[in-house]
């Protein structure tokens, strides 16, 4: 019956193209735009690792004076070098990694190619394993690498094919800031979003195109970027970036495979800060944070709040545009009124009367998802003409493609119900009477 009713359906929309095409538009309009602000916020607000985000844990602690102090404060949104060497040494979670943004100028061997700036990953050995990052060849380095300074590195995928072509780079040697490394992996495609890891130089930036040993970097003193916090002048030999310097500057996670070593890390951190008070380091009470992935992307609103704005115009917009095809589709059931009734004369019932409608109005929306698909496609392509930092992120995936006809269709559904219901109340006789 479905296929029959489907032919009855397209056969109406031929009687009545300009009414088929208004409502066809006007689902087509509320879609699109629900579509396109719907598919931006996904990007933004999506779990950028779900399979373990609930394993991963940012570490921050308070170890500034009492100079501005403000109790019930949150802690400092990074970590100071002493403090991220120390808990890495303990190595108290199953993996950890300390880490900062960087750049480093490399001498391409390949012809043609002349010295340009790379940026750069500062940190530790399980960064790689603890983001599950994909490898295409190669592997990350140890941990007795990180304790060696040793002169090693990762590449993006990007990065290698551009200084070494398609073949495996691996064993070979890369010159950074007049010093070589070998190279121990590539990286395949591999861009989270958001940027999780180190939301504070950029939610929605590309992947760095090479990882450095934190502690390498250290040894040569490569040039770091991101922000850094101090609350007094730094006595150190090496400035603000070093060991004993006041400054909060590296990000801190750590991985913890349930909730008990959760909770027992927690204890840990308010040792160390106990341990670190009675050294005379740390002036503020206890003030540790150990936050998941997702409250740490919840706690810096990574979504701005534009966009969540226009997701709601959006579906306010789907919402008019539902009430116009609701009155369209009243309008065009009501004047086939003799037609309907001369359907129950001859013994249709009232539910065939119902399905009949709800199966025109559901066409109707097929056709204006296949339309709203085209107007989505064309609203994502100007988000990425914007210069916003996640305007590159902004594209049509399998999901959303299913989701909007998903829309459509439901859409035309919700809105066929109260035409489709009057429709079958009409009464036989006076429609024959009528006529």
């Amino acid at each position: 019956m479905l296929g029959y009713y489907f032919n009855l359906a397209l056969r109406s929309f031929r009687r009545n193209r300009a009414l088929t095409a208004l409502m066809v538009l006007a689902i087509a309009l509320g879609i699109g735009a629900s579509v396109t602000t719907l598919t931006v916020f996904r990007v933004l607000s999506g779990d950028p690792i779900p399979h373990k985000s609930d394993q991963l844990y940012y570490v921050r602690m308070d170890p500034a004076g009492l100079d501005g102090y403000t109790p019930g404060g949150d802690p400092a949104s990074q970590m100071t070098r002493f403090d991220s060497e120390a808990l890495w040494r303990e190595a108290r979670a199953d993996r950890q990694a300390m880490m900062t943004a960087g750049s480093v100028a490399v001498e391409p061997e390949r012809e043609g190619l002349s010295p340009f700036v790379l940026s750069a990953r500062h940190t530790a050995g399980d960064f790689f394993a603890m983001f599950d990052t994909p490898f295409l060849f190669g592997g990350g380095w140890s941990r007795g690498d990180d304790e060696a300074r040793a002169r090693v590195a990762v590449l993006s995928r990007a990065m290698a094919e551009r200084l070494f072509g398609d073949g495996d780079p691996t064993g070979r040697t890369i010159r950074l800031n007049r010093s070589d490394f070998r190279i121990v992996g590539v990286l395949d495609h591999w861009r989270p979003s958001p940027r999780f890891y180190d939301i504070l130089t950029g939610e929605f930036t590309d992947t760095e195109d090479v990882f450095l040993p934190f502690s390498t970097s250290r040894d040569l003193r490569l040039p770091t970027q991101g922000n850094m916090d101090c609350w007094a002048e730094s006595s150190d030999a090496e400035g603000s970036t070093g060991p004993n310097a006041p400054c909060v500057w590296l990000q801190y996670w750590v991985e913890l495979a349930t909730p008990a070593k959760a909770a027992e890390f927690r204890a840990y951190l308010d040792n160390y800060s106990a341990q670190q008070r009675a050294a005379g380091r740390f002036e503020r009470p206890d003030n540790n944070a150990l936050t998941p992935v997702m409250d740490w992307l919840a706690e810096n609103e990574v979504v701005p709040a534009d966009v969540r704005l226009q997701v709601w115009l959006a579906f306010g917009f789907l919402a008019v545009c539902l009430l116009n095809t609701v009155g369209l589709l009243l309008a065009k059931f009501m004047r086939r009124g003799g037609e309907i009734g001369v359907r129950r004369a001859l013994g249709a019932s009232r539910r065939s009367i119902f399905m009949q409608c709800l199966v025109e109005a559901g066409t109707v929306g097929l056709a204006g998802g296949a339309l709203g698909l085209l107007l989505a496609l064309a609203g994502l392509w100007a988000v990425r003409m914007q210069p916003a930092e996640y305007a590159g992120l902004a594209r049509m995936d399998p999901t959303m493609l299913l989701a909007t006809f998903a829309m459509a269709l439901v859409a035309s559904l919700v809105a066929g119900v109260l035409p489709a219901w009057r429709a079958m109340q009409v009464t036989p006789a006076i429609q024959l009477k009528s006529q």
